[in-house]
């Protein structure tokens, strides 16, 4: 039996990202699986996923979720992790402006409180505007944040950027937003 490959992606992201315990699996320090014990977790839990579909998710999921080591024997998600992992990204210098997807229901906490993590490692940042109301519009009515990330950055602020291009930061005072 064949498992849909969004189903498996929305899985995937679900046991390494949030909730490797569901299946029993092993995250390493970095949020690393083996792709050996991630396979077989996996049909325990009473799913197929087989070595070409795992393939086909890291390979074609748009976002680029998800990753391999070098060797390949070892996944991981490239962000958005709410359990404790350390990624080991280096700090880069963002570019000028980011972007910052969100629904219109969130602005007014945004505007007291300015962007913060949640429950998450990191504040997620987009390169352009399209991506980031991509982003917000799966929480309602979408609304785009400018980012003074350059300013943030030459104020002491840590940037990351993910595997897939994410950029990454703690928080996003309010004198940082534009709300555009």
């Amino acid at each position: 039996m064949e498992t849909p490959i969004p189903t498996s992606s929305k899985f995937l992201s679900l046991v390494l990202r949030h909730q490797p315990h569901l299946i029993g699996l092993s995250l390493d320090e970095q949020g690393w699986a083996s792709v050996e014990e991630l396979l077989h977790r996996v049909q325990q839990s009473g799913r197929e996923l087989l070595p070409e579909q795992l393939q086909a998710i890291v390979a074609n999921c748009p976002k680029q979720r998800f990753r391999f080591s070098e060797d390949g024997l070892r996944i991981r998600a490239s962000q958005g992790h709410s359990i404790s992992i350390q990624l080991d990204l280096p700090p880069q210098v963002p570019p000028e402006r980011l972007y910052h997807g969100t629904a219109e229901s969130s602005l007014e906490s945004i505007r007291q409180q300015g962007l913060l993590r949640q429950n998450r490692h990191h504040v997620h940042l987009s390169s352009d505007p399209q991506t980031a109301r991509n982003v917000g519009m799966r929480h309602g009515k979408p609304r785009v944040l400018g980012i003074r990330a350059l300013q943030m950055h030459q104020n002491g602020h840590l940037f990351y950027q993910s595997d897939n291009g994410v950029w990454l930061t703690e928080t996003v005072p309010v004198e940082y937003l534009e709300f555009i």
